[in-house]
């Protein structure tokens, strides 16, 4: 598997690269989860040319947060999204429940909270 420190950082999000046996603080937790969040901002920034509420922009750094900001720029999500079609892109966001090509109901359940969020907030 990938290895994860704190709120889900990984290697891939950048420094520090979780190892087995690592640990850090809570306010080590927090700094990094802030680095990786600004990342991931700038990446919906990016790649989301639509206005956006606030709910349907945290689902979407969220998302991105999960499968990388180049995925998530090159997704049809986003292309959904930037079309007019937000009903679409909501739909889309179950497209992302895979890992090693099968579906993880860890994912599908975090796939459906993020759609939900995106639609109504919550």
């Amino acid at each position: 598997g990938i290895w994860t420190i704190g709120v889900g950082h990984t290697a891939a999000a950048g420094e520090p690269s979780p190892h087995q046996g690592m640990t850090i603080t809570a306010d080590q937790s927090d700094a990094i989860l802030s680095r990786d969040l600004a990342k991931f901002e700038s990446a919906v920034d990016g790649a989301v040319k639509v206005a956006l509420e606030q709910n349907e922009f945290d689902a979407l750094v969220s998302l991105a947060f999960n499968i990388g900001g180049g995925a998530f720029a090159k997704s049809t999500l986003v292309r959904k999204l930037n079309s007019g079609d937000k009903a679409g892109a909501a739909n889309a966001f179950m497209s992302w429940n895979k890992a090693g090509g099968r579906v993880l109901n860890g994912l599908t359940t975090s796939r459906r909270n993020e759609r939900i969020q995106f639609l109504k907030g919550h």
